[in-house]
């Protein structure tokens, strides 16, 4: 990669909206949102590296970081040469990623972070209900269990939550997701309009 991507990050616990925001988002023109979980998703099972994902996926465990860093650095590399992503002129949109301080310490040799939205909700019930209807809509059997869904749970608090440490505070900025959709993503242009000021 000859330069770095400029990019912002949508931190927060599963549920907390971070696919839903990204989503919308990569439909302005600039932005590209990059999902680690639908790029899992989309990998094929029967490959080598679909396998060792489903391995850690199907019992709530975090991917380890190298094949991660691997994953992810194939899937940016195919978005460029596909035309989908101009690391001249877009900006990304991480969504899932990074997910351990080890990830977001090798990222930053990559990445310029421009901000890191934490996407914030003090009620676990929320997220839980959260998960479990997405998990009926779009067929994901790894999200329709509480008992997944809690060790997830369990796994962000003690391994992805520390990320935030690893940047300054004035990095980052807090949104409330218990708000509605429309609230949160008001929020979150409010940030990205003042980036581009």
């Amino acid at each position: 990669m000859a330069s770095k991507y400029n990019c912002i990050l949508l931190f927060g616990a599963p549920g907390s909206g971070k696919g839903l925001q990204g989503k919308i988002l990569n439909s302005i023109p600039g932005l590209f949102h990059c999902s680690m979980g639908d790029v899992f998703r989309s990998l094929d099972k029967n490959s080598e590296l679909g396998k060792a994902f489903v391995q850690y996926s199907s019992v709530g465990k975090l991917v380890p970081d190298e094949l991660t860093l691997k994953i992810w650095a194939d899937f940016m590399e195919k978005q460029v040469n596909a035309g989908r992503f101009n690391p001249a002129e877009d900006m990304v949109v991480f969504d899932g990623f990074p997910r351990t301080v080890d990830q977001a310490v090798t990222m930053q040799e990559q990445v310029r972070i421009l901000k890191i939205l934490h996407l914030n909700c003090a009620d676990q019930n929320i997220l839980i209900k959260r998960i479990q209807g997405r998990a009926l809509i779009e067929k994901r059997t790894d999200d329709a269990k509480t008992d997944v869904i809690r060790n997830r749970m369990e796994v962000y608090e003690r391994e992805t939550s520390p990320v935030l440490k690893q940047f300054l505070s004035n990095q980052v900025v807090t949104i409330d997701a218990s708000l509605t959709p429309m609230e949160v993503l008001s929020c979150i242009l409010q940030v990205l309009v003042s980036l581009k000021k």
